[in-house]
């Protein structure tokens, strides 16, 4: 496939997790070789369609401030390959826990695989938490279904919630959508439920990236429950399992690995 329809193809792209989707951006990129000018426009064309996706961010933020772009996009794309954080979470659930996740996460489902000690509540907001738990169980783990309406009774009877993050910065995450609402309902149960953040690698982003990426999809137009995610404060995470490890939630964006290029803080006209 040429270069340019591979992107057509990763822009248009939907329902696919961001580290694979990701990849594939990467593998587009590294396709347009060391052309300035069309690394720019492809970069800040992915970033504009998948707005919400940190690692889109990430990657292009790497490429676009590298002295060898197609290099950088292939070792970036590794770093995905690579990424050790669902085996960090894996080894750092408490054992015999019941654990609500919300949706299908990438990271956290495949560290619910990992365990069979565990009792796993999904919440089924986004249409595949019953795909989910089916795995789950032909794995071993015991898991059931839970409809968005009983997202608050499901926290209130857990030990554990765990969010999985499509993008950290220093304002909080990105996740999806019923992520917040369990969020709350943890935050404010008697007793109060952890709540957990997953962020692997090129989730967590600078500063200014971060704003850059809440103010593009605040200025969307769309209804923020219409988007598939939202964002959870850092006030009500408590901690953020990360490539390196458990760190607190208001600390963990500070892994942010990448630059901050001038092209990524504006919209395509």
């Amino acid at each position: 496939m040429h270069p340019i329809e591979r992107l057509r193809y990763v822009a248009r792209a939907e329902g696919t997790g961001p580290s694979l989707l990701v990849q594939e951006a990467a593998a587009a990129l590294a396709g347009l070789g060391a052309n300035p000018a069309a690394l720019v426009t492809a970069c800040r064309r992915l970033v504009d369609r998948h707005v919400a996706v940190g690692p889109m961010w990430w990657l292009a933020a790497r490429v676009l401030g590298a002295h060898d772009p197609v290099a950088e996009t292939w070792q970036a794309a590794d770093d995905l390959e690579t990424d050790p954080t669902g085996a960090v979470l894996a080894a750092h659930l408490p054992a015999g826990a019941t654990v609500v996740v919300v949706g299908w996460p990438e990271m956290a489902g495949e560290a619910l695989r990992r365990r069979g000690d565990l009792a796993v509540l999904v919440v089924d907001t986004t249409g595949e938490g019953s795909g989910l738990a089916r795995r789950l169980r032909a794995s071993g783990v015991e898991a059931s279904e839970v409809p968005p309406a009983g997202l608050g009774a499901a926290v209130i009877q857990a030990g554990l919630v765990v969010l999985e993050a499509w993008a950290l910065g220093p304002g909080g995450l990105i996740g999806e959508s019923g992520s917040l609402a369990a969020a709350a309902v943890a935050r404010t149960a008697i007793p109060p439920v952890a709540v957990w953040g997953v962020a692997g690698v090129g989730r967590a982003l600078p500063g200014r990236l971060w704003e850059a990426l809440v103010g593009r999809l605040e200025a969307s137009g769309a209804q923020p429950w219409d988007t598939g995610q939202e964002v959870i404060p850092t006030g009500l995470v408590d901690q953020v399992v990360g490539p390196d490890g458990l760190t607190l939630a208001a600390d963990a964006w500070q892994r942010a690995d990448c630059p901050v290029p001038a092209e990524l803080l504006r919209p395509m006209a």
